[in-house]
């Protein structure tokens, strides 16, 4: 059994005065002391810190009021997400596959061991509601593993940790009078990050230190495959962050990865004169198969709820016969199994070498010439590219406009809206550097996408509800608003198909660079 917490906190340096009096800030009453805790965790990565250097910790501690097992994923600066388990001796299987698209194949063993007394105090409103917890921890770091193994250092730090339901604007009024105080913020996000330099050997130690607080921004991009490149490795990293949300069913999070896989497949096939295609096309067919293995139980969701939405706006006097009672039977046999099956993928061997592959393209580029060549400008290369994608889908819309209405149009239309999700993510990838034109493109391309992907999903939800009616026949229900709803999708795929050529004539032209 795990929970999940959001943890919203602040980090700073401890002044030998302690903690500074916060009764003054706005909208703490009272500064309540709690006690001290005395706190004993083990923190896990692997060998080469692979957790650490994504800023996730996973460890194991004893003491305080939630003893146990915690995860910490990163959300945003300042924020991470606490996955907690129950205390026992092993890794709990649920974390330890929350963090497998970071750690791979590599073990996971003790690095460092945290012993704290933390001072803990309650900031609370008038009524006595909590608003933030706030500890001064004496902290003793003790390396045991890696570089340092053995070392054993002493720090003291202050916390601030929001209280749940509180306004974040309190912690920059708790900012303000720490700073006041002369109290700095810390230079590090987590205390396994401070651990890790803190016991490196002196030489080491400064240079780490030093590369911390000369750390610049990477490069830009000079050439057309640096362009690409940057839009790969953010897609690749949009897949290893995203693998724990899935895990934990997040929202939308399955979508936003198979978005993931899309955009690398896109890029893969659009700048095939960039990135050499007898690499990336046995790597683009794992992200399809990879696509499809999260859309097994998307698509039946998304389908659902479109037909549940219909059922809504419909009169009582046109609902025949448990119309919702059969279409949760047929939705729930279609994705029977379908999570289980997905989490079995993220555990599977296919996955990880998946991972591998993007790892090793980006570590080693297989780079054309065109695409290195600092004497070819990247603007040509890239928008070649581009224009190459918007005439498929100017071709495909064409034909499709030339088709009575019926089958092949339908599959016509399909085609079409491919090919402008391609060509919106092959703009997405040249914005940075084609700018205003392309953004302009990536806006066009997703309303033609949304308009064929409307008529798509029409088309998908009328042989769903003829499977409906079929099923409810056979059991001697009544078929009355199946087809009803039949209708009303005919209507709507028409309506679709009569907007698109005005929608067409706007963007035609084509991209302007």
């Amino acid at each position: 059994m795990v929970d999940t917490k959001r943890e919203i906190e602040r980090k700073y340096e401890s002044k030998d005065s302690g903690l500074p009096d916060l009764t003054g800030v706005p909208g703490v009453a009272a500064v309540v002391d709690k006690g001290v805790a005395h706190l004993d965790a083990t923190y896990y990565d692997t060998a080469d810190e692979r957790l650490a250097a994504s800023s996730v910790t996973l460890r194991r501690r004893t003491g305080g009021s939630d003893a146990g097992w915690h995860l910490k994923l990163p959300v945003a600066p300042g924020v991470r997400d606490e996955i907690r388990a129950p205390l026992s001796d092993q890794i709990p299987r649920t974390l330890a596959g929350l963090v497998r698209s970071r750690a791979r194949d590599a073990e996971l063993t003790p690095v460092v061991r945290l012993v704290t007394d933390r001072d803990i105090h309650n900031l609370v409103d008038a009524d006595g509601r909590l608003l933030a917890e706030v500890s001064v921890d004496a902290v003793h770091a003790e390396r045991l593993s890696g570089t340092g193994t053995g070392a054993a250092v002493q720090w003291s730090e202050i916390e601030v940790e929001l209280a749940d339901d509180s306004d974040p604007a309190l912690l920059d009024k708790i900012d303000k009078r720490m700073r006041k105080a002369g109290v700095r913020r810390s230079r590090s996000a987590s205390k396994l990050a401070d651990a890790l330099t803190r016991t490196l050997p002196g030489k080491q130690r400064k240079a780490e230190r030093k590369a911390r607080l000369e750390a610049a921004p990477p490069p830009p991009p000079v050439t057309a495959g640096d362009h690409v490149l940057a839009y790969v490795r953010a897609q690749r990293d949009a897949l290893v962050a995203l693998d724990p949300e899935v895990r934990r069913d997040v929202p939308d999070s399955v979508h936003r990865m198979r978005v993931a896989t899309r955009r690398l497949r896109s890029a893969f096939r659009s700048f095939g004169k960039v990135l050499d295609r007898s690499v990336t096309d046995p790597i683009g067919a794992e992200l399809k198969w990879l696509a499809a293995e999260l859309g097994v139980g998307r698509d039946q969701e998304v389908l659902t709820e479109r037909i549940i939405l219909a059922l809504d706006e419909l009169s009582r006097p046109l609902l025949a016969g448990p119309v919702r009672t059969r279409l949760r039977t047929w939705s729930h046999a279609r994705s029977g199994g379908s999570r289980r099956r997905l989490i079995a993928v993220l555990d599977g061997r296919r996955y990880l070498a998946l991972l591998a592959s993007l790892d090793a393209l980006l570590a080693d580029p297989p780079l054309r010439d065109p695409a290195a060549a600092t004497g070819t400008k990247p603007e040509k290369v890239i928008a070649k590219a581009v224009r190459k994608d918007f005439g498929r889908v100017s071709a495909l819309v064409e034909q499709a406009l030339g088709l009575p209405p019926g089958h092949d149009r339908d599959l016509a239309l399909h085609e079409a809206r491919k090919e402008a999700k391609r060509t919106r993510y092959s703009a997405e990838a040249a914005t940075p550097l084609l700018g205003a034109p392309a953004a302009a493109l990536v806006r066009s391309m997703k309303s033609l996408q949304g308009l064929l992907g409307d008529h798509q999903d029409s088309v998908m939800t009328r042989e769903a509800l003829r499977e409906l009616a079929r099923q409810a026949h056979a059991a001697g229900e009544s078929g009355f608003t199946y087809g009803v709803l039949y209708g009303r999708e005919e209507h709507r795929a028409a309506d679709d198909e009569a907007a698109l050529p005005g929608l067409w004539e706007r963007m035609r032209r084509g991209p302007e660079f």
